[in-house]
């Protein structure tokens, strides 16, 4: 054999020993690491099983629990199969937690309102950072109620009634831009959704600071919507810098209200800036109760980025949610052409009033649609845009003869309750007289219930009124064939949005003597204009 090939084949078994020796090491501490995580998943499994009164129902596997079984069912299917075998409480295990999963309104109504300081709030961390830790529904205790007490004060009929102009000239401008133009609808009530969420978060801006904040939010949004991965070009990552220059955006907005205006501009802003600057003005929000003194404190201590993270709230809460309310009444009165020609006909009516009185869509106006307003209150009952909210166990909890422990998340399933034929019969047919009579307490909650409820109800309303008003006035449905498919996409976080009702609806024809269009609703509603 040639010396070379003798010293190459030395040197390759001396280097090869140290290799296969940190192969087997690491193979082995490999090994030990997932005995110990299976060891430890098991003991945790073990623990839930055994703990005391718990609700019934399946943990599934150590670990993975049941979550597959969420994956790869139809959503709905999930729920009530388990609602039917364990009851209105029964307990699961998704993506790791254990969670139990109400859908008894009193025990929803325990969980929110009579007992809601023995229940957190809980968000992803990775949403968290994107919102603004400091955003409202992320509070307890004195921050929260002097932070509710302004954003309600901002959100009241007595304030947004002012809005009703505002809201109606979005929906002028919006509608003719659609003309000649084949445009994803569901997007474009997203963007009517952010203007008007805009004006009430910041009142009078300027077009250009306009323009950025909606570029940064699109950003915000599509990271939110993405996976949480903070790695350079990936969406999220793309985000938390489109947060960083929100923050940058909305504080050169406060140093410039500072200096133009001793009020600070309207909207949300306003009111938190002239809460800071005057804790005293601020009386008013504060009861005569031990906590009033803390709370004033917080007024002075609130910070530019308690403030930004509060406006951005805001505007998510404003923003996705009343787009997808506004995308399925739109397909529910495709769906019910005589829904749609009694909604026609209250509409026509005010119109008839504004134009005897030469003016635009006022408050009162609104207050005086009560078809129009069934309608889409049992939009909001059949869509379930909120289909359900999720907390956790602050202590051991009590719930109706069950033991929650600490740490658990506790899920009321409002999809769940307005599904139910027991509160409302034959709950799968679109049935706005049903709303003829008020429902029974605890079992209508279109935007939650308790502290944490969404302040911001009466805009999401006011902005499907106004928006239906000029819809319903000026084209007119024409029956067309169409075929619907109905998908459930899973989020990667089930505790926040386990499923969206996405669904494909083609050949929606409208009529208008002035402008022929289209429109798609991208995921949603593909139907025609013209």
């Amino acid at each position: 054999m040639p010396p070379n090939s003798f010293s190459l084949s030395k040197i390759t078994s001396s280097t090869m020993q140290p290799l296969t020796n940190f192969l087997q090491d690491y193979t082995f501490l490999l090994f030990t690491s997932f005995f110990f995580l299976l060891l430890l998943s098991f003991l945790q499994w073990w623990h839930h099983h055994n703990h005391k009164k718990l609700p019934p129902g399946s943990m599934g596997w150590p670990y993975l629990g049941e979550t597959l079984k969420l994956y790869t069912q139809n959503p709905n299917s999930f729920f009530s199969n388990r609602q039917n075998r364990y009851g209105d409480i029964f307990k699961t295990n998704i993506l790791g937690c254990p969670c139990v999963m109400i859908s008894s309104p009193e025990a929803a109504r325990t969980v929110l309102v009579t007992q809601a300081h023995l229940f957190k709030p809980t968000y992803p961390p990775s949403k968290e950072r994107l919102i603004g830790p400091e955003a409202v529904f992320f509070q307890q205790g004195a921050y929260h109620s002097m932070l509710k007490k302004l954003v309600q004060a901002s959100f009241l009929p007595s304030t947004i009634k002012h809005s009703v102009s505002h809201v109606e000239q979005i929906v002028i401008k919006m509608v003719p831009s659609w003309t000649n133009k084949t445009i994803n609808t569901l997007q474009e009530m997203k963007k009517y959704a952010f203007e008007v969420a805009a004006i009430s978060a910041f009142g009078e801006i300027k077009e250009l600071e306009m323009e950025e904040i909606r570029e940064l939010y699109r950003c915000l949004e599509k990271g939110y919507n993405s996976y949480p991965l903070h790695l350079p070009g990936t969406s999220y990552w793309k985000a938390m810098k489109a947060r960083k220059h929100l923050n940058e955006s909305i504080r050169r907005i406060i140093e410039r209200r500072k200096v133009e205006s001793s009020k600070y501009g309207g909207g949300l802003l306003g009111v938190l800036l002239q809460a800071r600057s005057s804790p005293s003005r601020s009386r008013s929000t504060c009861s005569r109760s031990s906590s009033c003194g803390e709370e004033k404190k917080v007024f002075m201590e609130l910070s530019d980025s308690q403030v930004a993270d509060n406006l951005i709230g805001v505007l998510f809460a404003a923003h996705d949610t009343t787009a997808s309310a506004l995308t399925w009444v739109l397909k529910y009165l495709h769906d019910n052409s005589n829904l749609l020609e009694a909604v026609t006909r209250e509409q026509e009516g005010i119109r008839s009033k504004l134009a005897m009185e030469n003016r635009g869509l006022s408050w009162d106006d609104t207050r005086q649609m009560p078809f129009t307003n069934r309608v889409i209150q049992e939009t909001l009952r059949s869509a379930s845009i909120l289909s359900f909210t999720f907390r956790e166990a602050v202590t051991d909890v009590e719930l109706e003869g069950y033991t929650i422990p600490k740490g658990w998340k506790v899920l009321p399933l409002f999809r769940s309750i307005h599904h139910s034929a027991h509160f409302f019969p034959h709950p799968e047919k679109f049935d706005p007289s049903r709303f003829e009579v008020p429902p029974r307490p605890n079992t209508y909650m279109p935007f939650g219930n308790g502290v944490h409820s969404c302040p911001g109800s009466e805009l999401a309303k006011l902005e499907l009124l106004v928006l239906l008003h000029h819809l319903t006035l000026s084209y007119r449905f024409l029956p067309h064939k169409y075929h619907m498919h109905i998908h459930h996409h899973h989020h990667h976080l089930i505790f926040y949005k386990v499923f969206n009702f996405l669904f494909t609806l083609k050949s929606r024809v409208f009529r208008s003597k002035f402008s022929t269009f289209m429109i798609e609703i991208d995921h949603y509603i593909t139907w025609k204009i013209d």
